[in-house]
């Protein structure tokens, strides 16, 4: 047996396992990512995937599988960053294990991410949002639901991942009222909301019934809602959303929209970066600063506080005849 295949194994069982902890949708995405690459590679050496060893897997392969991700299966730059962070953390845990191959792994870990265009974020404005929270039916079941769920949404900055694993036990009313999660990197998080929010959730818990370990928002089969599913009523609720606020139709929306839509209202009030980066779970403060890239309004106010220029207008005109000469030029 090569060296690859007792090493990718240990790369899952010993490193990202056992030693990192690292969560499920972890495990999932490098695995997708290097179930692709040893496929690739398998096909472009004509060698079975449990023969290919290190160095089938060099820095001239791994470049066109990069190349293959954009090509073939459309792929973005931020995407394709993402695989190669898979492979990153594959080689530099081969690099303990066989110093033998540490010129390929060197080649490897060399190659670099993709520089992409950061594009400011979209967020709803607070006429839009209105429209938006008031389109689902308050009648039925799942409008009701579906309120709860979007209005927490927008209020909190919850990601949906956090928000589909939300159980009964996670929202305390009452003084102090707030929800609790966890979040990316398996951060504690709390959140506290308003009292309209409180009594949202409490009209809903009191119909919702359950345990305190149930899923908060479920199907009417009492199971989880998926990432897609609760995207596709997101889009349904836009459409008729955007009757009355015809701007909505300009945007493309997102449950991730509605997490911005949270962070540029706590901008807009004036709330320090760092609260606002507790507040929505980042890592670091200056995640932050996409936020501050995409409100005008903040550049307006900044710009209104600076002093008008005082220079008097014209054209420089130099007095030496030799400037005189090379201006004309």
């Amino acid at each position: 047996m090569t060296a690859l295949a007792p090493t990718l194994q240990a790369f899952f069982t010993e490193r990202l396992i056992r030693q990192r902890q690292v969560s499920h949708h972890t495990i999932a995405a490098y695995r997708d990512t290097l179930k692709m690459l040893v496929a690739f590679a398998s096909k472009r050496k004509a060698i079975p995937p449990s023969r290919l060893d290190i160095d089938d897997l060099d820095a001239p392969l791994i470049s066109s599988f990069l190349d293959h991700l954009e090509r073939d299966r459309n792929n973005g730059p931020r995407t394709r960053n993402a695989r190669l962070v898979a492979m990153r953390s594959l080689f530099r845990f081969a690099a303990l294990r066989h110093p033998e191959h540490a010129a390929t792994i060197e080649r490897v870990l060399a190659i670099p991410a993709k520089r992409f265009e950061r594009r400011l974020v979209t967020f709803l404005d607070e006429k839009e949002l209105a429209a938006l929270l008031a389109a689902p039916d308050r009648h039925s079941w799942t409008g009701r639901r579906d309120q709860v769920l979007l209005t927490l949404a927008a209020q909190s900055g919850m990601r949906v991942s956090e928000i589909i694993n939300l159980q009964t036990g996670d929202v305390h009313l009452g003084v102090g009222a707030h929800v609790s999660c966890t979040g990316k990197g398996r951060k504690m998080r709390i959140t506290p909301i308003t009292a309209q929010m409180a009594s949202l959730l409490k009209q809903w818990l009191r119909e919702r019934g359950g345990l305190q370990t149930e899923t908060l928002f479920v199907s009417r089969s009492s199971k989880s809602l998926s990432r897609d599913a609760i995207e596709h009523r997101l889009a349904k609720y836009v459409d008729i959303a955007s009757k009355v606020c015809p701007s909505l139709r300009q945007k493309k929306i997102t449950m991730h929209v509605l997490r911005h839509s949270a962070a540029m209202r706590l901008m807009r009030a004036g709330i320090e970066q760092s609260v606002i980066a507790l507040w929505l779970g980042h890592e670091q403060v200056g995640t932050t600063d996409i936020y501050l890239h995409a409100d005008m309004a903040i550049k307006e106010r900044a710009l209104a506080k600076t002093a008008p220029a005082s220079a008097v207008g014209g054209r420089f005109k130099p007095g030496d005849k030799l400037l005189s000469f090379l201006e004309a030029l």
